[in-house]
């Protein structure tokens, strides 16, 4: 009991980004609930996770993390999550070829419907509401009813959440993520796409790297099923603390809403509520790092985030935007370094590069976004330290908002299948566009 009872020194903290609940004894009740329902991941997955973080950490593996900017409760439906891992795993296999390495599969699923914003209300014609916050919280519509903070959202999170890791799980152990499965379907994206012709051969070399293994007989475990995690900023406290659980080998307490969970940039206040939350739970966590961090800043928060200084324990997911990551990110990694601190660096090259199109529409480039992971590359190799993985909003469908790619979509386009419900994702084609660049990326090292 104590264990669970030391992770309320979060309330007395300034706590971020928190929803204006309008009746705090129904949030109350949902809490009560939530606490009663059973985990959604096991503590001893997240204890795998952590294991794979710390070879990331060590230079031995890469991440590969991504999916929506803010799931929707509508969205948790097989073709969608389908989609989303057929995606992931498309772009999995080529980065495990070019980096010689293993790939950590992470996903921002099953718990990424809460989203920090940056100004609490909106204003439109003249009508100003709350911003909306992601479904967990509150409705997509712009009207008073829908824009009101419902805490039984919470609980419907944590039963989209259940659907869509069930329907991963089924879609990962049961013969879907197959590699030579998976392969085929990057070789119809090399044929049919103007993107794709570019890396025919990357694509010829691992055809026939599986050749080669299936003439010698190999046939592992590990070619038909993927270990794949689940991850969400945590966001809502109410919502993180109601599903961590004291794990019964350890006595120790577990966020078992996800496999991992990371700080946002606009919630990592050293004295804030979300490190002290963070600081007393046991998964691998992850910071988001923006361009005003320092040096210091970093140091700070390895300290109290990983006091033990556990390999796999905390990652920094750097968001700095391509024209500064070059300049800005160098002094973090080097403090980081000189310190002995066991860290993962991931790079978020999508939310240090939106821009707002002249139609209204958020938006970014590819090329920004394949600039800032080429930069994120560069800086390491010069330090000789670890480039230790990509962080992205995409989607698995053949959406129109971001611009650029093989199949380019401009401005002009954005309005034709603009989706999401926060901010834009890359489709499915600029998604393995990416994969493919960053594999170049390797092999020019």
């Amino acid at each position: 009991m104590s264990a669970l009872s030391n992770l309320d020194s979060w309330r007395a903290l300034p706590a971020a980004q928190q929803p204006d609940w309008p009746d705090p004894a129904e949030l109350g009740k949902v809490v009560d609930e939530l606490r009663s329902l059973p985990p959604l991941v096991f503590a001893g997955e997240c204890d795998q996770l952590k294991a794979q973080l710390a070879d990331v950490a060590r230079g031995q593996a890469f991440v590969l993390q991504g999916g929506d900017c803010a799931e929707t409760f509508a969205g948790a439906t097989a073709d969608n999550v389908r989609n989303k891992l057929k995606t992931l795993l498309q772009m999995a296999i080529v980065l495990t070829y070019a980096a010689k390495v293993p790939v950590v599969k992470i996903g921002r699923v099953a718990g990424q419907f809460a989203k920090p914003r940056s100004k609490g209300t909106e204003t439109r014609d003249g009508v100003t509401l709350p911003a909306y916050r992601g479904d967990m919280v509150n409705g997509f519509d712009f009207t008073e009813t829908s824009r009101v903070p419902d805490p039984w959202r919470l609980l419907k999170a944590y039963h989209s959440s259940a659907v869509t890791l069930n329907l991963a799980r089924a879609f990962t152990k049961g013969g879907y993520a197959d590699l030579r499965q998976v392969h085929a379907w990057n070789q119809d994206f090399v044929l049919e796409s103007p993107a794709g012709r570019r890396y025919e051969q990357l694509a010829r070399e691992i055809d026939q790297a599986l050749a080669f293994m299936r003439a010698c007989g190999a046939d592992p475990e590990e070619f038909h099923t993927v270990e794949f995690y689940s991850s969400h900023e945590a966001l809502i406290l109410d919502y993180d603390q109601a599903l961590t659980r004291i794990d019964s080998r350890t006595g120790l307490p577990y966020d078992v809403s996800a496999h991992m969970v990371w700080i946002g940039e606009r919630t990592r206040q050293l004295d804030g509520a979300h490190v002290e939350f963070f600081s007393r739970i046991r998964n691998p966590i992850g910071v988001k790092l923006g361009p005003t961090t320092t040096a210091d800043e970093a140091l700070t928060l390895i300290e109290k985030l990983n006091p033990a200084n556990e390999p796999g324990r905390l990652t920094f997911i750097t968001r700095m935007g391509a024209p500064k990551i070059r300049e800005l990110l160098p002094p973090l990694v080097k403090e980081v370094t000189a310190a002995g601190a066991q860290v993962a660096w991931i790079c978020d090259p999508m939310h240090g590069n939106t821009f707002e199109a002249p139609s209204g529409h958020k938006t970014r480039r590819l090329d920004a976004v394949l600039d800032e992971v080429a930069g994120f590359f560069e800086v390491h190799r010069a330090l000789g330290t670890h480039p230790g993985g990509i962080h992205i909003e995409f989607t698995g469908d053949d959406v129109t908002e971001c611009v650029g790619g093989g199949q380019e979509i401009v401005e002009d386009d954005l309005a034709l299948r603009y989706e999401t419900a926060c901010d834009p994702r890359l489709n499915r084609s600029q998604s393995l566009d990416l994969a493919f660049r960053v594999a170049e990326l390797y092999r020019s090292v």
